[in-house]
């Protein structure tokens, strides 16, 4: 297999006033194509952080990041912004959907910035909404969906550039418990078409359905362990 993330020693720092605050204290981490993993902690345990590092919004005090083996670590704001427009394909808690545009034109949105033709981007986020059981609801605008289906529009936005990550953060957050296992389920498919899957959740139930669980304590990683 090959790594798609390969972290070293990552710490990052944020200035308070005079103090240091030190969130992530030397993580090492591998995470191979394909796996389906869970990130966990409690509140103030760095999960956050450590995904924003992952999702290359933020940058690391020290340390090495590779991301498909491009180390990423010390890239300009320009550059992040192009690797995460390419590499990474982002699920939010709040979905993050532009409310007066049609689930069509919100899941084309990414694919406007990496200069896909027009006629290419209506094809291909066609196929995504199709994937993510959306054929029906291509013209519905946010506020004539559901909370499950604002979501799975979310989703077909995450893949539509076929990144080599899909970054999951809370994804089932603002859904009740039956959405959610439909979510999940929608993400065990994605995961079985071969994409790599990382779930920030602070929920075990939610963990639970991934292959890998990883726990943040302090910033430190406290276990790894691997479930299926």
């Amino acid at each position: 297999m090959s790594l798609v993330i390969k972290i070293r020693s990552i710490v990052r720092n944020f200035p308070l006033g005079q103090e240091v605050v030190k969130v992530l204290k030397g993580i090492d981490l591998d995470i191979e194509r394909g796996e389906y993993v869970a990130l966990m902690g409690p509140s103030g345990s760095g999960k956050s952080t450590l995904m924003n590092l992952l999702g290359c919004l933020d940058t690391p005090t020290s340390g090495n990041y590779e991301l498909n083996g491009k180390d990423v670590s010390n890239m300009t704001q320009d550059e992040l912004a192009e690797i995460r427009n390419k590499e990474i394909g982002f699920v939010f808690q709040t979905f993050n959907l532009l409310p007066r545009t049609t689930a069509l034109d919100n899941v084309a949105l990414p694919m406007i910035y990496a200069g896909v033709s027009k006629e290419e981007r209506k094809k291909r986020a066609e196929q995504v909404l199709k994937q993510v059981g959306l054929a029906d609801r291509m013209d519905h605008k946010p506020s004539q969906l559901s909370g499950g289906q604002r979501q799975r529009v979310a989703v077909g936005r995450a893949l539509v550039n076929k990144p080599s990550i899909i970054l999951a953060d809370e994804p089932t957050g603002n859904l009740d418990s039956q959405t959610s296992l439909e979510i999940m389920a929608l993400f065990k498919e994605i995961h079985d078409q071969g994409n790599t899957v990382i779930i920030v959740t602070h929920e075990e139930e939610i963990a639970k359905h991934t292959h890998r669980i990883i726990r943040l304590v302090d910033g430190m990683v406290s276990s790894d362990e691997r479930i299926k």
